[in-house]
């Protein structure tokens, strides 16, 4: 089942609700700008590598003999290793002003390869002369300064070659479709569709196209089936795409893109105009490059990045450690559901992953075959609420499927799709797309992050029957995600599952 038309469904099976809580998204507002700090922090470690790596070339490349010249040789003799530390941490700072001053700490889709190619050798440039005139007045004139233009080329190498790691690393997440930013377009004009057509030609930019918004008196371009709506439900329709920027292309009044600018703050939408667009409403706005296309931020949240990464690099790591340690029992648990019932030994289930992407679950069979021809006959059995289901003795699950789900030995397979990028170990659990058909609107918050194996809802309320609880601790865990609180939900599973409290 493809994403678009599942979301088909979606919406319209959404259309006649008209619900909206405007208070959802206030985790969107507390963003910091943890990536730039990351990034001066990569900038810091750059530079002091390379000034240690020149030092140790210019000692005859020895280890040995560069660490002896580090505190007797022509590098520091005669200097206090504060005033040569100082001298790096002046060129490392200076550096830092000149690459923000040059926007180099901006999202990585705003400025091209190329550019930023050119922008960060400017800036090692730029510091590098600096540094040496300052080393010219200071008078130090025992510093080697073949040291100093070593220092300053590898420099300039070591961040050049991480920053284009980096973006090629993130290109392969836009190709999968990991990542990317999904946008409306307001307006239906030959401006609109220029910009849908250029962020459509270049992938790497990261936008995902997702409708244009017709203007009140305007008249529909080439693609009128791609308006899905008008300015009244622009927030309808940016919470059911789940829209992460939205673009004005063509004028308006200047009140009314003011008011849809303070409803975007609310929800932690982002907001860009076209330069010159409205007079007035942007001025002392930077512009940024969207490809070739000037914009104007007016309001442009910010992603804790730092924070996603490590939460990125830990699953890797913890997925990969507890796959290699548990692989016996993974491997016993294989020939087990092999030899209790006919049947594949997997089961892949379609799930609903972030923004509404699917992907096929991974998990242990733990029901007969026929399961699916079966849930009619039981669905007078249900022990949950509203879209959930849950049968405590349901017929159709195997003798060891019992077992395996009580101490939740059948989702173990799933620390396959982190690896994947499917899922995280920490979030909300990914529901299949039956039940995500009858979300409303304010459900769908529970689909702005990555679906993990376990969560707040299983180590908390687990035996709760009601969805609104369900709803209410994902999306507390959403609005109040920390490494820590992750950290608490892994280590308080574990005991749930000693317990035997599955379902």
């Amino acid at each position: 089942m493809a994403t678009e038309q599942f979301w088909q469904r979606v919406s319209a099976s959404l259309a006649a609700s008209q619900e909206w809580e405007s208070g959802a998204s206030e985790e969107t507002l507390r963003r910091t700008r943890g990536a730039s700090g990351l990034w001066m922090a990569l900038d810091v470690v750059s530079v002091f590598g390379s000034a240690l790596l020149a030092t140790l070339y210019k000692s005859n490349t020895s280890l040995v003999a560069g660490a002896r010249g580090l505190w007797n040789g022509t590098l520091i003799y005669g200097r206090s290793m504060g005033v040569l530390l100082a001298v790096v941490a002046g060129f490392t700072l200076t550096l830092i002003l000149i690459s923000r001053k040059l926007n180099l700490y901006a999202p990585t889709r705003v400025p091209d390869l190329l550019r930023e190619q050119r922008l960060s050798l400017q800036a090692c440039i730029s510091s590098g002369l600096l540094l040496t005139g300052a080393l010219y007045l200071l008078r130090m004139n025992d510093i080697p300064r073949t040291i100093v233009v070593l220092t300053v080329c590898m420099t300039a190498l070591a961040l050049g070659v991480r920053r284009l790691a980096c973006r090629m690393a993130i290109y392969r997440r836009f190709e999968r479709g990991v990542g990317t930013r999904n946008v409306l377009i307001v307006g239906t004009g030959p401006e609109a569709h220029a910009l849908r057509h250029h962020l459509d030609s270049i992938r790497h930019l990261g936008y995902t196209f997702k409708g244009f918004i017709e203007l009140p008196g305007a008249a529909s371009g080439p693609a009128a089936s791609e308006v899905v709506g008008n300015l009244d439900a622009l927030f309808q329709h940016a919470r059911k795409q789940f829209v992460d920027e939205i673009f004005f292309t063509s004028p308006c009044e200047r009140d009314v893109v003011q008011r849809v600018l303070e409803q975007a703050r609310i929800l932690g939408v982002d907001l860009r105009v076209v330069p010159d667009v409205y007079d007035g409403l942007a001025w002392n706005s930077p512009i940024e490059y969207i490809g070739q296309f000037p914009t104007i931020p007016l309001r442009c949240g910010r992603v804790p990045e730092v924070g996603l990464a490590f939460k990125r690099v830990f699953d890797i790591v913890f997925s990969t450690t507890f796959l290699l340690l548990a692989s016996p029992l993974l491997l016993a648990v294989a020939i087990a559901v092999k030899l209790d019932s006919p049947g594949p030994v997997f089961y892949l289930s379609e799930r609903i992953g972030k923004k509404g992407r699917v992907f096929s679950c991974c998990k242990f069979r733990t029901m007969t075959l026929d399961a699916e021809k079966r849930r009619a006959e039981i669905l007078h059995m249900n022990e949950r609420d509203d879209v959930l289901f849950k049968v405590s003795n349901d017929p159709r699950i195997t003798s060891l499927g019992r077992i395996l789900r009580k101490y939740s030995l059948d989702e173990l397979p799933q620390f396959f799709n982190v690896l994947r990028g499917d899922m995280s170990v920490v979030g909300p659990r990914p529901p299949i797309a039956s039940e995500v058909q009858e979300y409303r609107l304010s459900h769908l918050r529970r689909l702005h992050v990555m679906p993990g194996i376990t969560g707040l809802w299983q180590v908390q309320g687990r035996q709760d029957p009601s969805f609104a609880s369900y709803v209410s601790l994902d999306v507390t865990y959403i609005e109040n995600w920390s490494i820590w609180l992750d950290f608490k939900i892994i280590l308080r599973t574990i005991g749930v599952v000693f317990a035997g409290t599955g379902s």
